[in-house]
């Protein structure tokens, strides 16, 4: 990578980092390291591990602060939908992640380089080194000027009413609370190249499918399946018929 790559990433996060070569392992895609294992020995997936907690725990406390009275199930739903697959994919995108992997050649023309669980575990990674390379020195602060500046509009907008829509788990309470029983998802359809998937989720409960959904990932898929079979069961005036 050209270090006026690495300023330009720099400047997009709001952060200098001391150690590049952080940054760099962050970048660096398993695929890259799988072909080229003398000059990438290392890849991002240990950073990914850690970026994950480190944004949970930021997010969590920014959303307390933000949202002083809002209860725990509200919260939690609200992390989820900003710590998303999705939703770390789009903001990846916004600082244009992609053009800064260092990616195997056949991941690249499988359209890695757009591809949300590859965003997103990146974007884990690159935090996870913010992380890293201030906090010896500068604790915390660092990490939460990045996420806040990063997350800022989606702390507000996940405050309104129908971010804190989880389909899934308001289905699943419903069945728990009525029948003692669960619900499971299966993916019964999936079409598209690798960077532009679409995927047909259907919500059984006890073998009958409740409802079909579809999205671009797997969770918007059963998200959207679970919608739909609440919908069924609030016509049938909250009955499942067996």
């Amino acid at each position: 990578m050209e270090q006026r790559s690495i300023e330009q990433l720099y400047e997009r996060l709001g952060y200098d980092f001391r150690d590049a070569a952080l940054l760099q392992l962050a970048l660096t895609h398993t695929s890259f390291s799988n072909e080229n294992p003398r000059l990438a020995p290392q890849h991002n997936e240990r950073l990914e591990f850690l970026g994950d907690a480190v944004l949970d725990f930021v997010v969590s406390d920014l959303l307390m602060a933000r949202y002083p009275a809002l209860p725990e199930g509200d919260l939690s739903k609200m992390r989820a939908g900003l710590v998303s697959e999705a939703g770390l994919a789009v903001i990846a995108r916004e600082l244009e992640l992609g053009t800064f992997l260092r990616m195997g050649r056949g991941e690249e023309q499988s359209g890695g380089r757009d591809k949300d669980s590859i965003l997103s575990n990146a974007l884990e990674a690159v935090l996870a080194a913010v992380y890293l390379d201030s906090a010896p020195d500068m604790g915390i602060v660092p990490i939460q000027q990045v996420v806040r500046e990063l997350f800022e509009h989606r702390l507000e907008e996940a405050g309104q009413p129908r971010q804190l829509e989880d389909f899934k788990t308001e289905l699943q309470e419903l069945v728990q609370s009525r029948f003692k029983d669960t619900v499971r998802y299966v993916i019964i359809r999936e079409a598209g190249p690798d960077h532009d998937k679409h995927f047909e989720a259907a919500v059984l409960f006890q073998d009958r499918e409740l409802g079909r959904g579809s999205g671009r990932s797997k969770k918007q898929a059963e998200q959207d399946a679970a919608r739909l079979a609440l919908e069924g069961m609030k016509s049938e005036r909250g009955e499942v018929r067996q």
